[in-house]
C-alpha cells in the first residue's frame, strides 16, 4: 500500500483514467464491429466518419498506437469500398 499522500492520489486518478480509457476503447471496438457486420454500403459509409473520429481520439490520447489507428482506418475503408 502507498505511504505518501501523493501516491494515494495517483492511485485514485490512475483508476479513474483506466475506467474511462477502457470504456472509450470498448465503445470504439463495438463501433468497428458494427461496420464490419454491416451489409448496406450506405449505412457503413455513414458510420465510417464517426468511427474514424473515435479512432483518432484514442490515438491522440495514446490509448492505442498511432500506427494501429492508421491500420484500422485503412482496413475499414477497404472493407466499406468492397461492399
Amino acid at each position: 500500500m502507498a505511504n505518501h499522500k501523493s501516491a494515494l492520489k495517483r492511485i485514485r486518478t490512475s483508476e479513474k483514467k483506466r475506467v474511462i480509457n477502457k470504456y472509450q476503447h470498448k465503445t470504439t471496438r463495438n463501433a468497428i464491429k458494427a461496420i464490419r457486420m454491416a451489409t448496406d454500403k450506405a449505412d457503413a459509409q455513414a458510420k465510417l466518419n464517426d468511427v474514424f473520429s473515435m479512432i483518432d481520439k484514442l490515438a491522440k490520447k495514446n490509448i492505442i498506437h498511432s500506427n494501429k489507428a492508421s491500420n484500422l482506418k485503412s482496413k475499414l475503408t477497404k472493407h466499406v469500398a468492397s461492399l
